[in-house]
């Protein structure tokens, strides 16, 4: 068998299988390929997964087909809502294994993990096994008699999950196109595959049947393009940057048309006004830029503070970072940074930090590497930069902020809006009426008042403009794993 064994805080073995799992079986590549991953904290070898090619893929598709039209689309919604809660406490159970694995994996802190990235996934499982059974139509009279629609599933679906928060996205997915009906393949990221090789064990593990999840690793440009270019998938949702959305937009367009959900990349604006409570402000724009290195596409990276209180916020931005900051590996409770993922990141986002200097950009805070041993950059921050700017611009995924002053609400809600991004944003006042004003007229998918990036599983997540559309959570997520069917009876005599 070809797998990785760990060794979590308390000393117990962790061993997960490095193949694909299609119909139920851990197997390898049919051409052997195979992708290795690495520990972010040392930059060194961490395991070698199989990668899958087009052949695995199809493979993966016939399994979830013959799923499908076998017992899969008859079965009974209450089952499939047992099932998803069923995998929801295996995940529960071995919690401390899932941390080790986005530690080591994805450098994620353990805290995260913790406090974050588990218990949304076990949440959003649960959410949704509460939605197999209550997924319904609606009846109305028609000039024959009447008629009915109802919700049904596109069959075998697709997903392509990010390596940022490798369990907590997959499940955003797994569980409403599960509880709608569908049968799935997850192509998990090569730069952190082992979550997924976990996951897959569980669902083993949880009962469900052969061919229903199929969950396979591989490169995105051979794996994740046949997905998109495939004529038998349905629907195929994908969590990434805004480039890979428009391929898998146009290899839809080119194939079988395939209903298409993107989350996709963002730069969203943290605006903080004169009323605002300054303390909370500060926490949660120190935090939307610096939580998992700015590594996640509702980074609050733009921040516009109100000339009124401008030097005030950035004196104490500039304390509150210089006690944020102490780096070292993801698992250790102390580890308040852990590392970027790979080099290829470390180097975009060092780019756009010598970028902005050379750009004569006022360098509040950081901006420089912190390890030679590992992917670590400090928490960085740039005031006085500019609309023009390419910092202020574009989305870098690194920890680094770009700081503005405004004057008037209508000033900046143009700069809010200025930018093709509309994922999330976020608002500091006190004026509850600014609060509403300005949270209507800002182009997004989601905006907080007073707070920055809370998930919440019967809340709708997604974005506008070139942050993509679909839904995660609530019913509305729903949405994007089913389709309308109307049925018109004729109860009229001829």
């Amino acid at each position: 068998m070809a797998s990785i064994t760990l060794q979590d805080g308390n000393g117990k073995s962790i061993t997960v299988d490095t193949r694909l799992f299609i119909n139920n079986e851990f197997v390898p590549s049919v051409s052997g390929s195979t992708w290795v991953s690495e520990n972010p904290s040392s930059g060194e070898a961490l395991a070698t997964v199989s990668a899958a090619q087009i052949e695995d893929v199809e493979l993966a598709f016939q399994s979830a087909k013959k799923a499908f039209h076998g017992s899969w689309r008859t079965t009974e919604p209450a089952t499939r809502g047992n099932l998803l809660r069923r995998l929801a406490d295996l995940i529960e159970r071995d919690t401390e294994e899932f941390i080790v694995l986005e530690g080591v994996d994805a450098g994620v802190l353990r805290g995260d993990s913790s406090f974050l990235h588990l218990p949304n996934s076990i949440a959003t499982l649960r959410y949704f096994a509460g939605w197999s059974d209550k997924i319904s139509g609606h009846s109305m009279k028609t000039t024959l008699g009447f008629a009915y629609t109802q919700r049904e599933p596109f069959g075998v679906c697709a997903a392509i999950t990010p390596w940022n928060a490798p369990l907590m996205i997959m499940t955003w997915k797994l569980a409403p196109a599960i509880a709608a009906g569908n049968t799935l393949i997850i192509k998990t990221p090569e730069a952190a595959p082992l979550v997924g090789q976990k996951l897959a064990a569980l669902v083993l593990e949880a009962g469900f049947p052969p061919g229903v999840v199929n969950i396979i690793c591989g490169e995105g440009s051979v794996a994740g393009k046949a997905l998109s270019e495939h004529h038998g998938i349905r629907k195929i949702s994908f969590t990434g940057s805004t480039a890979v959305g428009r391929q898998i937009m146009k290899a839809s367009a080119s194939s079988n048309l395939k209903k298409v959900s993107l989350e996709l990349g963002g730069k969203g604006p943290s605006i903080v006004f004169g009323d605002a409570d300054l303390n909370n402000a500060l926490f949660w724009t120190t935090l939307g830029f610096t939580a998992h290195n700015g590594q996640i596409c509702v980074a609050g990276s733009r921040i516009y503070v109100q000339d009124s209180i401008y030097e005030e916020f950035l004196a104490k931005f500039s304390e509150k970072l210089a006690g944020t900051a102490v780096h070292g590996s993801p698992l250790d409770e102390k580890t308040t940074k852990g590392p970027l993922i790979n080099n290829a990141q470390y180097t975009r986002v060092l780019g756009h930090i010598s970028k902005a200097k050379q750009e004569g950009l006022r360098l509040l805070f950081g901006g420089e590497s912190l390890d030679s041993k590992g992917y670590f950059i400090a928490n960085t921050a740039f005031a006085d930069v500019p609309e023009n700017a390419s910092l202020m611009r574009e989305e870098v995924f690194g920890p680094v902020a770009a700081i503005s002053k405004f004057h008037s609400e209508e000033e900046v809600i143009e700069k809010a809006n200025a930018l093709e991004y509309g994922l999330s944003a976020a608002v500091f006042t006190n004026d509850i009426s600014r609060g509403y004003r300005v949270s209507s007229a800002i182009e997004s998918g989601q905006v907080m008042i007073n707070s920055w990036g809370t998930l919440d599983v019967n809340v709708p997540f997604g974005g506008i403009k070139e942050s993509g559309f679909g839904r995660e959570f609530g019913e509305a997520a729903l949405d994007d794993w089913t389709f309308t069917k109307a049925v018109k009876l004729n109860v009229l005599k001829n």
